[in-house]
């Protein structure tokens, strides 16, 4: 697996970003989508020159990112890409000189839930567009050892 840096505009990135809308559709219902900053980076992790996985980091408040986008492709979910991508956007984070990580899941979403807490983050209050929503988790994580 590689994990690869890609442009917004990249049609394997937008089709992972599509099918990560379908699903959260389907969990939550057609509640839209939260904005993603136009200065956000997104990674992809690739598997036999497929991409099967995206996240992005984006500016949050001063020292702190914003974990946007995380998706790993159904049929690779169980084999560490979440885990891979996740470690190598948070290497991203402080590459761009945040100290720190937060990030918003859902109640629906059991594996996303697993998967941060299992790597560290811990629940925080709700924040931003998130605070009115009752199913909405936030979490963070400090990235400075």
């Amino acid at each position: 697996m590689m994990i690869v840096e890609r442009a917004p505009t990249d049609t394997e990135l937008v089709a992972l970003l599509d099918a990560a809308f379908a699903e959260l559709v389907a969990r939550y219902g057609p509640e839209g989508r939260s904005g993603v900053h136009a200065d956000a980076r997104f990674l992809v992790a690739v598997i036999d020159r497929v991409a099967v996985g995206c996240g992005a980091v984006q500016p949050g408040d001063g020292a702190t990112g914003e974990l946007k986008r995380m998706y790993v492709d159904p049929r690779h979910r169980g084999r560490g890409v979440a885990r891979s991508l996740l470690k190598a956007l948070e290497e991203l984070a402080v590459e761009l000189g945040y100290d720190r990580m937060r990030l918003a899941t859902g109640v629906r979403q059991p594996e996303a839930v697993a998967l941060y807490e299992s790597s560290g983050y811990e629940r925080t209050a709700l924040y931003g567009r998130y605070v009115d929503q009752p199913l909405t988790l936030c979490y963070a994580k400090s990235l400075v050892m």
